[in-house]
């Protein structure tokens, strides 16, 4: 007992100190900063969820005694509470069929464990969330909002080029209607790489309890589509419902851009050169970033034609003659 609290707090003071580096203004600052979730979801996944709430609780107290309630509450919102629930979600399973009542139970029940696609849903969620919080610090209206983004992107502009004019301010314009995307965009990514790793560390440490996902095969729920869709109809209504909904939109297109690289990795199975053809579009979209649109279209695409589906269905032996 007393070597799980110990872990637990252990983990919570590294995701605190991580989370508190960004005060420093040093630019490793901001990567660990994003890294914060990591500590925690390793508990979390390697210990269980008790043992990352035990660390979260700590630490937010004690990020709140140091620094004040607003970095407690904080902490607790973006680090904290992803970090035990995705680590639940992790752990969660339940036992496929029903055995006899009189069987004997010689053998493990086979188990059933929470699909990938629905925890890339909870990630867009809680980016959602994350990045709609960080918003609601500048204000509560759309026009304070958008006033604060741009003043605070207007005094970077000015500290780089003193002698910036009315083009620039233009630019800015621009960057403060994608910066909630923008926010968005980062936090999903980092809350996907952060289970990511905390998942692989786990794994080979030995303590992943639940067999590693075949990722070819992840996919987002069927009425993700539709959730989709309500978003983009209410980007286009103004005021601060629209900026949630461009947050929301966001989140689930970056999941389905998800599983367009899941889509990627099935359609290049007969390939010979596949390993060069997936290393040239990760390299890609990690220097341009914006040719993650084609897999957010092929994403979108697999869900409502089945891509894989097709694919795999052509690539299975034909059926034996029958005598």
């Amino acid at each position: 007992m007393m070597a799980f609290v110990l872990i637990a707090l252990i983990a919570g003071a590294a995701s605190a100190l991580m989370f508190a580096s960004i005060i420093s203004g040093a630019l490793i600052s901001l990567v660990l900063f994003y890294l914060a979730p990591l500590p925690l979801m390793v508990a979390a996944i390697g210990w269980g969820p008790l043992c990352a709430s035990l660390g979260g609780i700590a630490a937010a107290i004690g990020l709140g005694a140091l620094f004040g309630l607003p970095y407690c509450i904080a902490f607790a919102v973006t680090v904290a509470l992803p970090a035990w629930w995705l680590g639940h979600l992790v752990l969660l399973s339940r036992p496929v069929g029903q055995a006899a009542p009189d069987a004997a139970a010689t053998a493990e029940p086979e188990l059933e464990w929470y699909p990938v696609g629905r925890m890339l849903l909870w990630l867009a969620g809680f980016a959602t969330l994350t990045t709609i919080a960080a918003l609601l610090t500048l204000g509560t209206d759309a026009e304070t909002i958008l006033g604060a983004l741009r003043r605070g992107l207007m005094r970077m502009l000015r500290a780089a080029d003193p002698q910036s004019s009315g083009e620039a301010g233009q630019f800015v314009d621009a960057l403060v209607r994608i910066a909630p995307a923008g926010a968005t965009i980062i936090t999903m990514m980092t809350l996907t790489l952060n289970l990511w790793l905390s998942a692989k560390i786990t794994a080979t440490s030995g303590r992943l309890r639940r067999p590693w996902p075949d990722m070819k095969t992840v996919e987002l729920p069927p009425m993700t589509l539709v959730a989709l869709c309500i978003a983009l109809a209410f980007c286009f209504t103004g005021g601060l419902l629209a900026i949630a909904a461009q947050i929301t939109a966001t989140a689930l297109m970056m999941g389905y851009a998800l599983t367009g690289f899941a889509v990627l990795h099935t359609l290049t199975l007969a390939l010979k050169s596949r390993t060069f053809w997936l290393g040239s579009t990760y390299a890609v979209v990690v220097v341009f970033g914006w040719p993650v649109i084609a897999m957010v279209i092929l994403g979108l695409a697999d869900a409502m034609f089945g891509f894989r589906e097709r694919f795999l269905r052509s690539r299975q032996p034909p059926p034996l003659p029958t005598p």
